[in-house]
């Protein structure tokens, strides 16, 4: 007799809306179980399913998978669901005022340091959203009593690739035990990542003269040896730097024997040239790896360390078919881990550039996840006179964004969080479980009173509460509301930079993503003038014709509609008396040592150091706005933020390339500090020339009292708007949050770098005495 299928009957259940998202999870669930059951057995992937071999071609990340296999384990999880509400059970989320529920649920109401530690050392894996809510929740004075919450939350946050993040928790924690070598291991590493190679190798020096010669402490320094050649302007100075790294992983690698300084001297023997080197400390290092590999636990860490390492010695041995099949065993069994995966990506490339070898197959291994940055229109007002966005095509809406967030691989997501789009978009982000960044113009309460409370039907508050719950970072561009609408656009360029950030750290794409009518819109700061923002500075955005789903979904409403579109009704700016706004850059800087020059010394000071700031302004093919002084002070006003990075740089070179002994002076140095922002231009009643004043210039002149001695810091506004508009002059990279002066606050800071030019930046031809 035929076997027929039986099983509860589910016909007549609906699935409420809220459980959707389950779905997805016990999806995804289901896939991760099989797959790790799967590798525990001995299988791998495969582009086919061979038995005989144990190769499958479904052992990748659920993402990955074909849309017709993810149906398969949808289809089990809905059945699932079902089946418990035919058989009586209900299913609810656990409440929470908390913001981040999954925290509640693991942690008591007054956790202690065990509390934290259980959760941070569970098997299951932390997300960065849930990191965050960790970090947002601590209690400093609980975690104060053990560095080891600090030390494993940073190396969790690391592995996911937010280095910026990771150096707040483990700065923390330095402060709290300044002597703690693995916390000044991660510093170091969080360092690396973020690109500051220099500030690393200067922290790893310390503690190796200190004595400590560890495997992780050796490999580190020579880590960061290798990424200060990489940067070097000069093959001999490249040359020393490759040369210190080789002699340092060698050093480690004897005195250890591990792997890890094993293959990296290897890797380091092909940049300089020695082959025969290479290849003798691959073969033992794939015997090693190999043995371990088969001894090691079905998903712990050490496994994707063993796999990649695989990898990189069959490429020093050019076996090319190993190399391909171990880092795509690598790339899942690293699934997630973004810092890591960019590490081994990294190096993979490197090699494979200094073997002559095609990368083409590498980056198909290699598809991060793509960064998306988004623009929307808001769903529209009862009282809007010519429709754009009804509430009737909202579900089309948000098909056409999950379609595009799907088709681009959308991993990490950067959006305002008004009603309509903006909404859509985290939310399709979240039922992916993708990161979901918000960034407001102003605070949250005013935001949502403005933006997302003005539609009563649709449940957009809750909503956006959930967003605001489930989203990895909230950032409030500024504290006040503004009712003018320069804040928006700031806050818009500010989005754009810093998603810009995360993809250059990801080395991934950045995608803009619009939901646009194709049309003029409401405002210098809406939708139409984000996407003509981006189209200026080259990017191809992506656009969901907004008007295509309308005159689709809508037919009555539209055909109504002026063929034109009249949507003529712009907001503009309100007066504001004499006074004008727009997004400056300013420039603090002053010169340390004029308090204790002489009165003979004072004029001497006006003649050389004025004199060389007036000459380095007279070159200018971009003059300040504004310019004045007082005392040893400078405060200068540009148009954009390239002419203010570059005028910064050029006068600390300047002024630190000066013989001051020469001018009859002592020693002089200067610190300068950069800030970007909204402020107000209005001739001055007093002086009865240009000013600007605001906020945002406080904030800028708060800067320069922090900064280093011969150092050029900013805010994160400056460097966002760096990275947004593509400068390639000068890097900013993080050097943590830190309390401005005057108790004005703490806000992330940056150290403004000059990068090299083209030329310098070239291959250069190093070899091995």
């Amino acid at each position: 007799m035929a076997y027929k299928p039986t099983g509860v009957d589910t016909s007549g259940i609906v699935v409420d809306r809220d459980l959707a998202e389950l779905e997805e999870q016990l999806a995804r669930n289901a896939h991760e179980n099989w797959a790790r059951l799967r590798i525990a057995e001995g299988w791998r992937f495969g582009p086919e399913r061979n038995d005989a071999r144990k190769e499958h071609p479904n052992l990748v990340s659920f993402d990955q998978l074909a849309e017709s296999e993810k149906e398969y384990d949808r289809q089990a999880a809905v059945q699932t669901i079902k089946t418990l509400l035919a058989k009586g059970y209900s299913i609810q989320r656990a409440k929470s005022n908390t913001a981040s529920s999954e925290v509640a649920a693991a942690l008591p109401l007054e956790p202690k340091p065990a509390d934290v530690l259980r959760l941070l050392n569970s098997p299951t894996k932390l997300d960065l959203a849930l990191a965050q809510a960790l970090w947002r929740t601590r209690d400093p004075a609980t975690w104060a009593s053990d560095p080891e919450t600090y030390r494993l939350l940073g190396e969790r946050t690391l592995k996911l690739g937010e280095p910026l993040a990771a150096y707040d928790v483990i700065a923390e924690g330095m402060k709290a035990f300044p002597q703690d070598v693995r916390l000044q291991q991660l510093f170091a590493l969080a360092l690396a990542r973020s690109g500051a190679a220099g500030s690393a190798n200067g922290v790893l020096m310390r503690l190796y003269e200190a004595g400590h010669r560890d495997e992780e402490t050796v490999g580190m320094l020579a880590r960061s040896h290798k990424d200060l050649a990489c940067e070097s302007t000069s093959p001999d100075e490249a040359n020393q730097h490759l040369r210190r790294a080789y002699n340092l992983y060698t050093q480690s690698y004897r005195a250890t024997g591990g792997y890890w300084s094993a293959i990296n001297a290897a890797t380091l023997a092909v940049l300089l040239g020695d082959r025969h080197v290479a290849t003798t400390l691959a073969r033992s290092v794939r015997e090693e790896c190999q043995r371990k590999l088969v001894q090691a636990e079905v998903g712990s860490p050490e496994r994707y360390w063993l796999v990649s390492t695989l990898g990189e010695a069959s490429l020093m041995l050019e076996d090319w078919p190993a190399a391909k099949d171990w880092y795509g065993r690598a790339f899942a069994e690293g699934s997630g881990n973004w810092g890591s995966l960019a590490t081994t990506r990294h190096s993979a490339r490197l090699l494979l550039k200094h073997l002559g070898g095609n990368l083409d197959w590498l980056e198909q291994i290699f598809q991060f996840p793509s960064v998306v940055v988004f623009a929307g229109h808001m769903i529209d007002r009862s009282d809007r006179q010519v429709p754009r966005f009804p509430a009737q095509i909202e579900p089309a809406v948000k098909n056409a964004i999950q379609d595009r967030i799907n088709k681009f691989d959308a991993g990490f997501g950067y959006a305002s969080a008004a009603c309509g789009a903006d909404l859509l978009f985290h939310e399709a982000l979240l039922e992916k479980k993708a990161e979901s960044h918000v960034i407001l113009p102003y605070e949250k309460e005013l935001f949502a009173k403005d933006s997302v409370d003005i539609i009563s039907a649709g449940n957009w508050r809750k909503r956006f509460e959930k967003v605001m719950d489930q989203a990895v970072d909230v950032q409030e561009i500024s504290k006040q509301c503004k009712t003018h609408s320069l804040s928006y656009e700031f806050a818009n360029q500010i989005m754009h930079g810093v998603a810009t950030m995360r993809a250059q750290q990801l080395e991934t794409k950045l995608i803009p993503l619009a939901v646009w009518d194709g049309r003029g819109g409401d405002g210098r700061s809406g939708t139409a003038s984000t996407v003509q923002r981006w189209r200026k500075l080259g990017l191809k955005v992506e656009i969901i014709d907004l008007q295509e789903i309308f005159v689709r979904e809508c037919p009555e409403i539209s055909t109504c509609t002026n063929a034109d579109g009249a949507l003529s009704f712009r907001q503009t700016e309100p007066a504001l008396g004499s006074v004008s706004s727009e997004i400056l850059a300013m420039l603090f800087a002053d010169a340390e040592g004029f308090s204790k020059l002489t009165d003979e010394e004072v004029p001497r000071f006006v003649e050389h150091f004025f004199g060389l700031v007036g000459g380095l302004i007279a070159r200018l093919a971009h003059k300040p706005l504004t310019k004045n002084t007082w005392g040893d002070g400078l405060y200068f006003v540009f148009s954009d933020v390239v002419a203010a990075g570059l005028f910064a740089l050029d006068l600390r070179d300047s002024v630190r390339g000066t013989d001051w002994s020469s001018k009859g002076l002592p020693d002089l140095h200067v610190r300068i500090g950069l800030h970007a922002g909204p402020v107000h231009a209005c001739i001055d009643p007093v002086t009865q020339q240009v000013n600007y004043i605001g906020t945002h210039v406080s904030r800028a002149a708060r800067i320069e009292p922090i900064t280093p001695s011969d150092q050029v810091y900013s805010s994160q506004a400056f460097a966002a708007l760096a990275a947004a508009q593509g400068i390639r002059e000068f890097r900013c990279d993080y050097v943590g949050q830190t309390s401005l002066a005057k108790q004005y606050g703490t806000f992330p800071t940056y150290v403004v770098l000059r990068r090299h030019s083209a030329a310098s930046e070239g291959s250069h031809s190093i070899t091995l005495d």
